[in-house]
């Protein structure tokens, strides 16, 4: 049995949510989202709350029961409090600036590095050493603050590059004569 599949989402007061046969569709304050649920869980939508189960015994539909379920959640928390996700740059001369539509990095290259920032996707850099990339859309708010940190991940003997804010860099010890 699922722990996390048991347990109901609930749908908080201003969240329209709408069950159409596999496809849950949720809006709120901060805007609207769907997710498909997998083929082996039933979505039931009873009394402000959306339950699942697994439409059999199999070792597929059970694992795929929680999984469902936490998917469902991250739309109903998203549509209402929205993700965030912090970057932090180290190194000398390294900075990051919002310029209209696209994200300035110069991360020690030849070049600065100019990232379009996708539809339905904020980010900030309050100070030119941090970014603050925040959406409605797990999934796309995790993997844009992945693609920004992919041009220059942090290297484990000076800690140079991009990192997540709660993110620990193992460093390594230099070279000994």
């Amino acid at each position: 049995m699922s722990r996390i599949g048991k347990k109901a989402v609930s749908v908080p007061t201003g969240v329209t949510a709408n069950v159409e046969g596999q496809t849950v569709k949720v809006k709120g304050p901060k805007g609207a989202l769907q997710v498909v649920v997998h083929d082996d869980v039933s979505v039931i939508l009873d009394k402000g709350s959306i339950k699942l189960e697994p439409r059999s015994e199999t070792k597929r539909a059970r694992s795929m029961w929680g999984t469902s379920r936490t998917l469902v959640a991250n739309v109903m928390s998203g549509v209402t409090k929205g993700f965030e996700e912090k970057l932090e740059i180290t190194g000398v001369g390294f900075r990051a600036a919002v310029q209209g539509k696209t994200l300035q990095l110069q991360l020690g290259f030849s070049h600065d590095v100019n990232f379009p920032i996708p539809e339905g996707i904020a980010i900030a850099t309050p100070k030119p050493t941090e970014i603050v990339v925040s959406g409605v859309d797990k999934q796309k708010v995790g993997h844009v603050a992945a693609e920004i940190r992919g041009y220059r991940p942090p290297e484990p003997y000076k800690g140079k590059g991009v990192r997540y804010a709660n993110e620990y860099i193992f460093r390594k010890e230099g070279k000994k004569k």
